[in-house]
């Protein structure tokens, strides 16, 4: 049983609006990634300006733990936000949820800019307070954002459509690395300091402290300027019909979207409403036997794909430096150094991360999202194993280069490939009553696995072999040992993502079977059980 406003949706040809809603939706991911990647810049700053080997005024390094810390926390509020707003966007609407993201991402990048204590360890602990409920505000963007994208979409662009939101994270990590450069470039002009080897009181100047702070701060920007436009979006039809049933609003929000005449179809609704006691919840039996697989799928292959990207993404400065394309700490003072880290990514970020993701947008209707997304993880699997098996020669200086363009190959598959349909394929496979949440649930088994790579990467990459002497002792072999065990891992999310379906030219209903729903009152319960003691999420 179809309705008339869901119908023109899907077969609506390509308008302004749906330009709009990517813009709206894409500039809440630009936020988002600057504020979870700009970190990466700035931690051996914080290093030099906050923590002394032994007291001593050489560059200072953060401790494991509280690296691990100023790293991983935006990631485990991140997590949190994703389970929370998610749910919520089922239960009170996506729009009326929307708009506290934003407010809550404006609030505490500046609140974590302006960190202050009595001595480093209040400062970094400030920090990594007002960092995790950043990361509960960028949390919530993955569900709202993915699920309003999918819901305003026609079938037949669905897909490049949510992937052009999801695209615009390459240019938030990209605009990282040139905010990053524009400060650090303006301080170094206006405050000029010497090399640690030349002068090591005067290699980290005082000024250098407002610098990681300008760059956290910068992510209220974008996200401040969104929030009216967020705001002057209409609830979309599918939650207005399917879950709060309103067919004269759904109808008359999407007459003024499409320009076109809309029958309200109340009758269906009713229908429908009376029909709500059959309908599984996300607890129950038949939730498992439909999407209990889909699940699984979409979770285990972000889970595994996020364990590699962001082991890439927050410590690729920590290889770079292993293999001399960034030059050593005491060789350069604190404010080159973060123009040297913000070049280097930003070039990584310029010619692999943002073509990735467009190349994803341009062929995913042609391409599909499973064979983009086996794809992206068989190659990622083989740039490690090739990064790794060989690391000894690539670290040798003739080597260099060709280490940094297969290491920016990897990025490029992640992007043209599992990174982005991880986010695409959860949005459009569960009933519109439980799609946030699922989709909260699927991107959350993510951020569990970026939590993995953050802090597990952090260890095995410092790790060395304690009973044996530097003398003779490969640098940096912790760092092979991880390309490794990231080779095995994407190699898992191959096998995983086997359980994932095609999406590809089926309506959200098609793919939900939400009118298969209607036809058939659901039975899924055990014997000995009525269908009202299912458990509705």
């Amino acid at each position: 049983m179809g309705l008339q406003v869901l119908n023109a949706l899907d077969v609506a040809k390509t308008q302004w609006y749906h330009f709009t809603a990517i813009v709206i939706a894409g500039m809440g991911f630009f936020t988002d990634a600057y504020d979870l990647f700009c970190i990466s810049l700035v931690t051996k700053l914080l290093g030099r300006i906050y923590y002394h080997v032994d007291g001593a005024p050489k560059p200072g390094t953060l401790p494991p733990n509280v690296a691990a810390a100023v790293n991983g926390v935006a990631l485990c509020g991140t997590l949190a936000g994703q389970l929370f707003f998610g749910w919520l966007g089922d239960k009170m609407g996506r729009k009326r949820v929307y708009g506290l993201t934003l407010i809550l991402m404006v609030v505490c990048s500046i609140a974590s800019g302006l960190s202050l204590g009595k001595d480093p360890k209040a400062v970094i602990a400030t920090l990594c307070f007002f960092r995790f409920w950043l990361g509960f505000g960028v949390g919530g963007d993955y569900p709202l954002s993915a699920t309003i994208m999918s819901e305003y979409a026609n079938k037949d662009t669905r897909g490049a459509f949510i992937a052009a939101v999801f695209a615009m994270q390459g240019f938030g990590i990209l605009a990282g690395g040139i905010v990053a450069i524009i400060v650090s470039a303006a301080f170094k002009a206006k405050f000029p300091a010497p090399a640690y080897r030349v002068d090591p009181l005067a290699s980290t100047v005082p000024q250098a402290d407002y610098i990681w702070r300008i760059i956290v701060m910068f992510g209220a920007v974008p996200a401040a300027l969104t929030y009216y436009w967020r705001m002057k979006m209409p609830e979309t039809a599918r939650y207005t019909a399917l879950v709060a049933m309103n067919a004269k609003k759904a109808a008359a929000d999407m007459s003024k979207v499409l320009q076109v005449d809309i029958d309200v179809e109340q009758e269906k609704i009713e229908v429908m409403a009376q029909k709500r006691s059959h309908q599984f919840g996300l607890f129950s039996w038949e939730f498992a036997r439909r999407h209990g697989l889909h699940l699984l799928g979409t979770t285990s292959t972000w889970f595994l794909l996020d364990i590699a990207f962001y082991s890439q993404n927050l410590f690729q400065k920590d290889i770079f430096s292993a293999i001399g394309w960034i030059p050593k700490a005491d060789t350069m003072n604190a404010i080159e150094e973060v123009f040297r880290i913000a070049k280097a990514q930003t070039l990584i970020a310029l010619c692999s991360t943002v073509p990735g993701y467009w190349f994803t947008v341009f062929f995913i209707e042609r391409m599909g999202r499973f064979a983009i997304q086996l794809m992206g993880f068989f190659f990622m699997t083989v740039f490690m194993f090739v990064l790794a098996i060989p690391y000894n020669n690539w670290i040798q200086k003739e080597h260099r280069i060709g280490f940094v363009i297969v290491y920016s190959l990897t990025f490029f598959f992640a992007n043209f490939g599992p990174n982005a349909t991880t986010f695409i394929v959860p949005a459009e496979i569960f009933p519109a009553r439980l799609r946030s949440t699922c989709h909260g649930i699927s991107a959350a088994a993510g951020k569990a696995g970026a939590i993995v790579g953050a802090f597990g990467f952090l260890y095995a990459a410092q790790s060395r072999d304690k009973t044996k002497t530097d003398a003779g002792y490969p640098p940096g072999i912790g760092v092979k040992n991880s390309l490794i065990m990231l080779g095995v891992i994407n190699f898992g999310g191959m096998l995983f993502t086997l359980l994932v379906p095609e999406a590809k030219g089926k309506s959200l209903e098609e793919l939900s079977g939400e009118y298969e729903e209607e036809a058939e009152p659901s039975t899924e319960l055990q014997p000995g059980h009525n269908n009202n003691s299912t458990i509705q999420v």
